[in-house]
């Protein structure tokens, strides 16, 4: 009964870790959760293995999802923006504050747009700001009954290299194509403190806003078009992804599922 009660104070203490909001205390809870872990399988079969063994299966577990969801997805290789409505209070909350919050940094709001595809849905706000050359967006994805909303910040050179930052926490599903600059902050808690790092990395590059192409705004659904099927493209190269049953959609290969298992494993220490 002992060990059960130790297991149970290590958890209690894990939790009240974690809902503080510094992220050191965050950490050791996470940590506590492991250490939970280990304890259990090695009150309950008395083997040190079994403990590690216990802590084991906690990175395994994303291949639950990687072989049963993930490997049976089928996505377009050409992906068409049309005109879209925002979404509702319902299903986006924070939407008119984050425009606000962008609007208020100077930027002009473009359209609104994004696709559709078999349960996934992608919203796009499009803003720029014109004396700086910077497109930003804000972005909601939908998939199942899972959601999350980002951020981005665009900045192109003449000669089509792009510098990205996006405050999203997690890792990309794929590489960015070689001329892009992928910069995550995904601790970023408004777009305004999104905007100065991003400007501090342009210029520590040694690049002013003079440097940047100044976008027709007209053409940005597009460019967004083609970038996005570069980046499909490039990953198709690199072998990650494979066209599926037809050319028009495409599929994870293995090493695409190795590579989706590595970033999550790694933003599960990063995120912890």
């Amino acid at each position: 009964m002992s060990q059960l009660f130790i297991v149970l104070g290590v958890l209690v203490l894990s939790f009240a870790l974690r809902s503080f909001q510094i992220r050191f205390l965050g950490k050791l809870g996470a940590l506590g959760l492991l250490a939970a872990t280990f304890l259990a399988f090695y009150f309950a079969i008395g083997s040190i293995a079994a403990g590690v063994g216990g802590v084991l299966l906690w990175f395994l577990l994303p291949w639950v999802e990687l072989l049963t969801r993930v490997r049976s997805m089928r996505l377009p290789v050409s992906k068409v923006l049309e005109r879209k409505s925002p979404p509702g209070s319902s299903r986006f909350p924070a939407f008119n504050e984050m425009t606000d919050e962008v609007e208020e940094e100077g930027f002009e709001y473009i359209s609104d747009s994004g696709w559709e595809w078999e349960g996934m849905t992608q919203f796009y706000r499009i803003f720029y700001n014109e004396d700086e050359r910077e497109q930003a967006a804000i972005c909601l994805t939908e998939q199942e009954d899972v959601s999350w909303v980002c951020f981005t910040l665009s900045s192109r050179l003449p000669d089509g290299r792009v510098f990205r930052t996006t405050n999203i926490p997690f890792s990309s599903p794929m590489k960015s194509a070689p001329h892009v600059t992928l910069r995550q902050e995904p601790f970023a808690d408004t777009f305004g403190e999104m905007l100065s790092s991003h400007r501090l990395w342009i210029n520590g590059l040694g690049h002013v806003s003079d440097d940047f192409v100044a976008e027709d705004t007209d053409e940005f659904l597009s460019l967004i078009e083609k970038e996005t099927d570069q980046q499909i493209r490039h990953n198709i190269d690199l072998g990650l992804i494979r066209f599926a049953e037809t050319a028009e959609t495409f599929c994870y290969s293995w090493k695409g599922l190795f590579y989706l298992y590595f970033n999550l494993v790694k933003d599960m220490v990063k995120m912890c």
